[in-house]
């Protein structure tokens, strides 16, 4: 697989482009996931036309519908960030993104509880950075995260799960359209669906069911939607040991006594958080070898990601 290409603020790959000439490097987006992606790399302040280093800048008025100000001249230059932002994220629908990662409470780029403040100087967090809130209208699938909440096992392991999907979509997507391609994609990742959303599971299951009676084109643009919307609950201890006891149903006639124990042991020890959830899914990659399961193979909740982030090592 070619790496994923991502969007992210030039400041977290250490480029000097801060308001303080600084920058907010993050080894693990870098060094880590830096292996498996290509970055696009976005300075609204700086692609906008403004220096470096500038005065700062910070969002006023209603949270809503905010004016991006200059704070020590007062200079509203809240026309000239949305006239860049709608050029710009038109512009990056030439690289194929898979997703985007944001600078946390940038006023150009923080992704959620940005502080906007009111007439009396007060802040509220409640805002959006500017140029983010342009991007994730203009591209409202697309996975998004900022490199603050990255910070949280469970939401790296999303947002890095769900651009793998991504990716493998878009690849679906360079393929000729047939509702073949749809069912071979949903089979593969029903499980991973079902561990983020059980009821989304079931609306998807009846949309495939149900593909010959759609317009092939409405088949894609629906599932695209559903499964992207499904992605971004978060998957719980109690989601993933649903999926782990629906796998072990595939080896009822093969597993000896003492394996089914075994792994009911170890599912129940993940779901009451005693241990990662490497451990159960490692136990029942080891039994879809030994005992050759087709199906399981096949499924990308086993495998969603490389092994070397050891993303469920913590999770």
């Amino acid at each position: 697989m070619e790496k994923i290409r991502l969007g992210i603020s030039s400041c977290l790959l250490g480029e000097n482009v801060r308001y303080d000439g600084g920058h907010s490097h993050d080894r693990f987006l870098t060094d880590t996931l830096g292996q498996y992606v290509e970055y696009i790399p976005v300075c609204p302040e700086v692609g906008c036309g403004l220096p470096v280093p500038r005065d700062a800048m910070h969002l006023e008025g209603n949270p809503a519908s905010p004016r991006l100000v200059i704070i020590r001249t007062k200079k509203d230059i809240t026309e000239l960030m949305l006239n860049w932002s709608r050029k710009k994220a038109a512009e990056l629908n030439k690289y194929d993104l898979c997703g985007f990662i944001f600078k946390s409470n940038s006023p150009s780029s923080g992704m959620e509880r940005v502080k906007v403040y009111d007439e009396n100087g007060v802040p509220a967090k409640k805002g959006v950075g500017m140029f983010a809130a342009v991007f994730m209208e203009h591209s409202p699938l697309l996975p998004v995260e900022d490199e603050g909440r990255l910070n949280d096992p469970v939401l790296r392991d999303n947002f890095i799960e769900r651009i793998f999907v991504f990716r493998r979509w878009r690849d679906l997507l360079k393929e000729k359209e047939s509702r073949g391609n749809i069912t071979d994609f949903h089979t593969r990742h029903k499980l991973l669906i079902l561990s983020h959303s059980p009821e989304h599971y079931r609306l998807m299951g009846r949309l495939v069911a149900k593909a010959k009676d759609l317009p092939i084109r409405e088949l894609y643009v629906q599932y695209q939607g559903i499964l992207m919307e499904a992605l971004r609950l978060k998957a719980t201890p109690k989601k993933h040991a649903n999926v782990l006891m629906h796998m072990m149903g595939y080896f009822k006639r093969q597993l000896t006594s003492d394996e089914k124990q075994e792994l009911l042991e170890v599912v129940e020890a993940y779901r009451t958080g005693l241990l990662p959830l490497i451990v159960p899914v490692t136990l029942i990659n080891h039994y879809v070898r030994k005992y050759d399961q087709p199906y399981l193979k096949g499924q990308a909740y086993l495998n969603p990601h490389p092994l070397e982030l050891q993303l469920r090592n913590h999770v």
